[in-house]
């Protein structure tokens, strides 16, 4: 699946997870320390809370499980197949993931924990986005599975496989991405806060009339 995808998709990769790791490092700085890229880490605190039968928390946490799972359910309306084509709704998901940052950082900036909510959306729409097209092989908002694929590849070597490069190559491109949008995420939260969020969304509205602009010369 990997060597069918056309060569720019290592930079569009590193790019969505630079988006995610920025939203997550803003996440965990400033949602209470609630991670958002990826429902690990919430769903852990939500069998945590269920023994305390803290009401307002196992709402909040199951809101944010909803609403990934809600932003995912966008990106399979609007994106069909498994392959990646050219004049599919690439650009309107990307440009529906800026909406929703936008509105999150308004929400949270009025102190409204509804902003957690679309955040989470935003990431599950990023993410299955880029599922769609890689037959669930590229996850941009977290890097564990990225992580065990390439570390099974690895040991693969020890048994005399040759190493695929290419898929090597896009597996460091989103760890790196993740990791400098962590860093690109705490210094912007440090700055502006919740306005963090902002930057973010102007990239996926970039990316989206990148896309756009690229299929019409290309159509």
């Amino acid at each position: 699946m990997i060597s069918q995808l056309p060569k720019w998709v290592e930079l569009g990769a590193f790019i969505l997870a630079l988006v995610a790791g920025c939203v997550n490092a803003i996440g965990l700085l400033g949602f209470e320390h609630q991670s958002i890229s990826h429902l690990s880490g919430t769903a852990t605190l939500l069998g945590t809370e269920l023994p305390n039968l803290s009401f307002q928390k196992i709402v909040h946490l199951t809101g944010i499980l909803l609403s990934f799972l809600g932003g995912a359910s966008i990106a399979g309306f609007l994106l069909h197949g498994s392959a990646l084509k050219l004049g599919r709704h690439y650009d309107t998901a990307l440009f529906i993931e800026f909406i929703l940052l936008c509105i999150s950082a308004l929400f949270l900036l009025s102190g409204s924990i509804y902003g957690h909510f679309f955040a989470s959306a935003a990431c599950g729409l990023q993410n299955a986005l880029a599922t769609t097209y890689s037959g669930a092989v590229i996850r941009t908002t977290h890097v564990t599975g990225i992580f065990t694929d390439l570390g099974i590849m690895l040991g693969a070597i020890f048994r005399g496989k040759v190493l695929d490069y290419r898929k090597a190559k896009l597996f460091v491109f989103i760890i790196c991405g993740f990791i400098f949008g962590g860093t690109s995420g705490a210094l912007l939260y440090s700055e502006y806060v919740f306005k963090a969020l902002f930057f973010p969304a102007v990239v996926c509205l970039l990316m989206a009339g990148t896309y756009r602009v690229y299929v019409k010369n290309h159509s």
